[in-house]
């Protein structure tokens, strides 16, 4: 019954955090706040949760990254496909290297192996933190393509080399040939095992739902079970879990377009899994602020042992690696950069040359957030031997630390740097949709006059279906001759379709509000106001997507 009250006040913290956030003036990442949530939590009640690393791992892990393979833009994803795997593979390297000696030097008291654990798992950066500090001023599209982009390979990648690290320190050995093969086995193994169990289940349930149909909450269910799937299938052929879970999200955004799901398993699909995000990132950070005291007096007590008797040397601890991390950022996307201008200019290609402000902000847009803190977390309790596992709760402290730091430094620079900053010019895709758009208009044309040829085929009332069909294929034609216009006219036209859409959408809200009214004065069921009021709902979500 404690588990169930305490993992029901961690969701409600992640909800009033959201209103907190919205409603504070001075723009706080969202994460912040819920860390700050916590802590609150931990200084009125004392919930004793005790992290299992495993469990943890497991649960909040596994969707997260799935999700993130799901959902990243693959054509920015292979247009910046050398950048990101610079920044997703040899930043993480060098960040291991560089950082895990620098902390290692720093406090004599970790050991190298666990140093250079806590180098892996900070290397991983989080662009939806990125995004919520930058709403005041946008993130030019190509570079958040990017930083997703390194988001979702870096997540993988520091993750595994926390791994390696993690069994070094356990066993106090380490083979690079050794590490090389494996690194092989859990890369390959994982990818493969994410793709075989995506398309494996995606084949497996629309082979049922041909048969006997699709019900909406089974299909959103299974959704659910696959990342959770591929991580534990993976674990147990000793492959990872983590690049089973990101292979299987990215295997999901191209199984998803065969289109055979309902749309309405689409849109409610898309619903939980945004729930899922927000509740599963929240309720890191609110356990975080939860575990911040006890985490800063084991790590007080580390401090001790160098011989330090101040707590101050934890902040000087955290702003160190923060400077080193920010360091070999800068330093890695200027080389990166150079190399990508030196690739262009063989091929003959133009490339603006960047200025500081780009790199500068490319640097601080290394936000560190629920990855980091979901792996850090997870470094066993005690050695093979029993023994504790040395320098834990200052491992997790230094972690909790550069996330926290790097999200101010981020909320206070990113603004400064993005405001007014010019990137190339992004490649306008208009042509493109506008010809996706008249292609689907003339398919569906193309239907609706050989359905309404079949309905109305020797039926005494086959002008009403004829009179329909007209006027339905009208709205189509209108649609293809209004985005065939280029120039002035096309400005026009879409101008007019931007005020047809206001007009739409305020008289949609007036419908739903007046189906409220009705409903409030009992003069329509309460079924029946559910019924329009979503068909209202779509037919504006629609509306707001265009």
């Amino acid at each position: 019954m404690e588990m169930v009250t305490t993992a029901l006040l961690l969701l409600l913290a992640v909800v009033v955090s959201g209103s907190l956030s919205r409603a504070s003036r001075v723009p706080i990442p969202l994460p912040l706040v819920q860390i700050a949530l916590g802590a609150v939590i931990a200084s009125v009640a004392d919930l004793g949760v005790v992290l299992k690393p495993d469990i943890f791992f497991l649960l909040f892990l596994p969707p997260l990254l799935f999700l993130d393979g799901w959902r990243i833009p693959k054509e920015g994803l292979f247009r910046d496909k050398g950048t990101i795997l610079e920044l997703a593979f040899g930043l993480v390297l060098l960040t291991v290297i560089g950082v895990g000696f620098f902390i290692n030097w720093l406090i004599p008291a970790m050991p190298l192996a666990v140093a250079f654990a806590l180098a892996a798992i900070v290397s991983p950066t989080d662009p939806i933190a990125v995004s919520a500090i930058a709403a005041r001023v946008p993130i030019p599209k190509r570079l958040m393509h990017i930083l997703e982009g390194e988001s979702l390979l870096n997540d993988a990648s520091g993750l595994v080399c926390m791994r390696f690290a993690v069994v070094a320190a356990l066993t106090g050995t380490f083979s690079l040939v050794e590490a090389f093969g494996s690194f092989l086995w859990l890369a390959i193994g994982g990818i493969a095992i994410g793709i075989a169990v995506t398309w494996g289940v995606t084949w497996s349930k629309n082979w049922v739902s041909r048969r006997l149909g699709e019900e909406t909450g089974s299909q959103i269910l299974i959704s659910l079970l696959i990342p959770f799937g591929a991580y534990l299938i993976a674990e147990h052929l000793h492959c990872s879990g983590i690049l089973a879970a990101v292979a299987a999200g990215i295997s999901m955004s191209y199984a998803e377009q065969s289109g055979q799901a309902l749309p309405i398993t689409r849109v409610r699909r898309n619903a939980v899994w945004e729930t899922v995000q927000f509740a599963a990132n929240g309720t890191i950070f609110v356990l975080l602020g939860e575990q911040l005291p006890n985490i800063i007096a084991g790590a007080a007590q580390v401090v001790r042992d160098t011989g330090h008797h101040e707590p101050a040397w934890l902040l000087l601890y955290v702003v160190a690696i923060n400077f080193a991390l920010a360091a070999l950022r800068f330093l890695w996307v200027w080389v990166s950069l150079r190399f990508t201008m030196f690739r262009a200019a063989r091929k003959g290609e133009e490339f603006k040359r960047p200025g500081w402000r780009l790199i500068a902000a490319t640097t601080l847009a290394g936000v560190r957030g629920a990855i980091t803190l979901a792996g850090i977390l997870t470094l066993p309790l005690v050695m093979n031997d029993g023994s504790p596992f040395p320098a834990r709760d200052l491992a997790i402290f230094l972690a909790a630390g550069v996330i926290i730091l790097s999200l101010i430094a981020a909320s206070v620079g990113l603004p400064l740097l993005l405001r007014g900053l010019e990137l190339p010019p992004e490649p306008s895709h208009q042509e493109e949709e506008d010809k996706a758009r008249n292609a689907a208009s003339e398919a569906a044309i193309h239907a609706i006059e050989l359905l309404q040829h079949d309905l109305g085929a020797g039926r005494p009332d086959a002008d009403i279906y004829a009179d329909v069909g007209a006027r339905i294929m009208e709205l189509y034609r209108d649609r293809i001759d209004g985005r065939s216009k280029t120039g002035d006219e096309a400005q026009r036209l879409r101008k007019l379709e931007g005020i047809d859409r206001e007009l739409r959408l305020a008289g949609l809200r007036a419908e739903r509000d007046e189906i409220y009214r009705l409903g409030r004065s009992r003069r329509l069921s309460d079924d029946l106001v559910r019924k329009l009021v979503r068909e209202v709902d779509l037919t504006e979500a629609r509306l707001l997507v265009v």
